[in-house]
């Protein structure tokens, strides 16, 4: 159910869903849709609490999203290319991690909502989002070196970035264009 809250600023309006969960949660998607989840026994004084507290990240989120749709990003490559760019990263980033025991893992690609990348370690599987036809060549290479070290620190630990660091010394600025890059 649509529901509306007058923050200080602006007025919301959010699709308010009863599940069973334990927390209320709160979503904002890129195209500025507002969603929470909440168990049926919340109150609305509740939520609508929760909301307000939140009001400060739901603005700049809302800001932000608003920036990326203005301005569409450049395509780097062709839906065509893209995987064989990716296949051929992998291939000369792998020596690195074959020196280190790691087996060459399996390497998939798909379009992705919220990450760039992704390593299932246990099952030696990379997952690379088809969208980095947007971002240039060296932000591409970062995502693969990310992906590759997370088989050797499966998580976003001071030793993951160390390694990270030694292989891909311009990790933050890549990180941050691809947080610039709108992905309509």
């Amino acid at each position: 159910m649509i529901k509306e809250l007058k923050l200080k600023n602006c007025t919301i309006r959010y699709d308010l869903q009863y599940k069973k969960v334990k927390n209320i949660n709160l979503r904002i998607k890129v195209d500025g849709k507002i969603s929470v989840s909440a168990n049926r026994w919340i109150s609305q004084k509740q939520i609508d609490s929760f909301l307000l507290s939140k009001e400060e990240f739901i603005v700049r989120t809302l800001e932000k999203f608003s920036r990326r749709v203005s301005s569409p990003s450049r395509q780097y490559f062709a839906e065509k290319e893209i995987c064989s760019v990716i296949r051929n990263i992998c291939e000369s980033v792998y020596p690195y991690f074959r020196e280190k025991g790691i087996e060459y893992p399996q390497i998939k690609l798909r379009k992705m909502v919220s990450q760039w990348g992704n390593c299932r370690k246990e099952k030696g599987i990379l997952t690379f989002n088809k969208n980095l036809l947007y971002a240039p060549i060296e932000c591409i290479e970062y995502v693969v070196w990310h992906e590759f070290t997370h088989l050797l620190h499966p998580n976003h630990s001071i030793a993951f970035y160390n390694e990270l660091g030694k292989v891909c010394p311009h990790w933050k600025e890549c990180r941050k264009r691809l947080k610039e890059i709108n992905l309509k």
